[in-house]
């Protein structure tokens, strides 16, 4: 149990909170590269801030504030030029800062444009997706994780929007023992309704947890009934790297998974699969696995009832049913929930930090340290024992247009 103000702290994120200011400070996922190959503008809310990411002529990326300052048409239905957007309604036109560099129906002589100023962010790519800063300069580097930068992948990303805050998800991620009920006991509950019972990897009991800070997050790590201390799930664990991202193992080699919670603002979230997949040296891929993947993942049915037949599914349900914010101050937390006082308590600190003036944890600025960040990972994972393709179809990745591609292709190099 918390106080009103800790929770309003802990899930604030608009300019001026301190939970937004400490957001401000990372890279920030905010689209696909593959949704403006073909349209010069997307509309973006991040961090409570309307604000529109756009392709100029050039083809470099821009991202600035939505409305015009001039009448407060929105500049996503702006015109591209050269150098920046302008404004359709009457022509005032702005750079990647900014900055307005010509208002075409004043004075020839008037320095009316250089009083005015949108805000303006750096944008960059990696991995497919457009990241963005919002913060003080110096920004620092974008974190070069493993997933984002191993070669010859197969790179699917799915997404929906939450009408929740950010951080119940994050907290579901430093709870592991949820998965033994939620996604193992509920899961068979649903199978045998369905008259298939049929027990699940995930309902293995949970015979103790551990939480590690190290630099870029925390790691968790989990011993299952008649696992030995040796198990990758106990020794290796997986992390949450901060502030937003959750990084999960796999059953087999070349398989990498990332899951963004990126808050819209307080009460919603862009949330993000982002699965990379090596199918090794030499292998033909076939043309509809060439391109990045991007795709909706449903999570309610055509009669507005949660989709809890798959992992996500279930996640999702428990997140929405506590509210678009959760009520911390009327929570009862357990032995069991020490991961989630962690997390709380890291964010607190890293609050602080940025108040005192200091980065905050997994900041990186030293380019030597950032050619690859190998996360600590298990790659043996009990939970996804049951084979490629079962797993595959338990996750949100059932929705992926080419999923059936995907298992054949994995399936032919030998990975099941």
């Amino acid at each position: 149990m918390i106080s009103e103000e800790q929770n309003r702290t802990l899930t604030q994120v608009g300019p001026g909170t301190p939970m937004g200011n400490l957001l401000r400070r990372y890279w920030i996922p905010i689209a696909a590269e593959v949704e403006l190959e073909r349209r010069w503008t997307k509309k973006v809310r991040v961090l409570g801030e309307d604000l529109v990411l756009y392709r100029d002529r050039s083809g470099k990326l821009g991202l600035i504030a939505e409305r015009c300052p001039h009448r407060g048409a929105s500049l996503a239905y702006g015109i591209p030029e050269e150098g920046g957007i302008r404004c359709p309604y009457h022509g005032w036109c702005f750079n990647h800062r900014g900055e307005c560099t010509e208002q075409p129906n004043e004075p020839a002589d008037s320095h009316f444009a250089t009083k005015i100023h949108v805000s303006g962010y750096p944008v960059q790519c990696l991995g497919g997706l457009i990241f963005a800063y919002m913060g003080p300069d110096p920004a620092p580097l974008l974190p070069r994780l493993d997933a984002f930068v191993v070669k010859d992948a197969i790179r699917v990303v799915g997404q929906t929007v939450l009408p929740v805050n950010f951080m119940q998800i994050m907290e579901n991620s430093l709870d592991p023992v949820h998965t033994e009920w939620l996604h193992g006991h509920y899961h068979e509950f649903l199978n045998q309704e369905m008259g298939n019972p049929v027990r699940v990897a995930f309902s293995r009991h949970h015979v103790k947890t551990a939480f590690d800070v190290f630099e870029y997050g925390i790691v968790k790590r989990r011993l299952l009934e008649g696992q030995s201390e040796d198990s990758d799930d106990w020794r290796i664990g997986h992390p949450v790297i901060f502030p937003f991202t959750l990084a999960v193992g796999s059953g087999g080699l070349g398989t990498y998974a990332l899951q963004m919670r990126i808050p819209i603002d307080d009460t919603h979230t862009w949330h993000v699969w982002y699965n990379a997949y090596v199918p090794g040296e030499g292998v033909e891929v076939p043309p509809s696995l060439k391109k990045l993947c991007l795709y909706e993942v449903p999570w309610k049915d055509e009669s507005g009832e949660f989709i809890t037949d798959y992992i996500d599914g279930q996640d999702i349900m428990t997140w929405v049913t506590q509210g678009s914010i959760a009520d911390r101050t009327d929570e009862h937390l357990g032995t069991t929930d020490k991961g989630i006082i962690l997390l709380r308590k890291l964010f607190m600190e890293q609050i602080r930090r940025v108040e005192a003036g200091e980065d905050p944890l997994g900041t990186i600025r030293d380019p030597s340290k950032n050619d690859c960040i190998v996360l600590p990972l298990e790659r043996k994972k009990h939970h996804f024992s049951e084979g490629f393709e079962s797993v595959t179809m338990r996750f949100q990745t059932r929705f992926c247009p080419v999923v059936r591609d995907l298992i054949e292709l994995f399936d032919s190099v030998g990975v099941r």
